[in-house]
């Protein structure tokens, strides 16, 4: 049973995500924390993180640790839930693959078209809001801590801004950051 709501859940999200991968976040988490429950909001953080970190895209490398993840949590073998890591992966690729191969020669044919450059520009805005709410929902306890004035709370917030600031003011690498703040993380959590 998770595997057929697996494949379809995903393949839903494949479907009516546009974007990319973060712009799949929120709606994956949606699905896999809110709706089925089949993820705690701690392991879909911790997913996050190893998802970003991971090679590849982060919306296929989310589905496959969710579809992972999920099965495993449901109480099935550790090689079942490499079945659902394939699973999920899959269902999230397939229609959209699909359905590229079917429009890229179309669109691009009449990509000066009035109606088509209209759908485009609402999409991207669309866009916009997506990756807009997977942002706003890391901004977790999970991720952050319980606010107030403890220490994993205050490093967060300020490894959060200086980061952000680094990134987006000074167009610092995104590797030499997150190398970065794993290292600024291991002294300050081991003293």
């Amino acid at each position: 049973m998770i595997f057929w709501q697996l494949f379809y859940t995903f393949l839903i999200i494949g479907i009516f995500t546009f974007g990319g991968g973060y712009s799949m976040i929120a709606l994956i988490q949606s699905e896999v924390v809110s709706h089925h429950g089949w993820l705690t909001a701690e392991e879909f953080t911790d997913m996050l993180a190893v998802s970003q970190m991971t090679p590849g895209p982060i919306g296929i490398n989310t589905a496959t640790y969710a579809g992972y993840t999920s099965v495993v949590n449901s109480g099935l073998p550790t090689g079942m839930g490499i079945a659902g890591a394939l699973l999920a992966s899959l269902a999230v690729i397939i229609l959209p693959t699909i359905l590229v191969i079917l429009l890229s020669s179309y669109l691009l044919t009449h990509k000066d078209n009035r109606h088509i450059a209209t759908v485009m520009r609402t999409l991207r805005l669309a866009v916009v809001g997506l990756i807009a709410a997977a942002a706003l929902s890391l901004l977790t306890r999970e991720s952050f801590g319980t606010p107030g004035l403890n220490l994993q709370f205050i490093v967060s917030v300020v490894l959060f801004l200086g980061v952000f600031v680094l990134s987006y003011r000074y167009r610092k690498s995104p590797i030499l950051l997150i190398a970065a703040s794993g290292i600024i993380g291991l002294v300050i959590y081991s003293i």
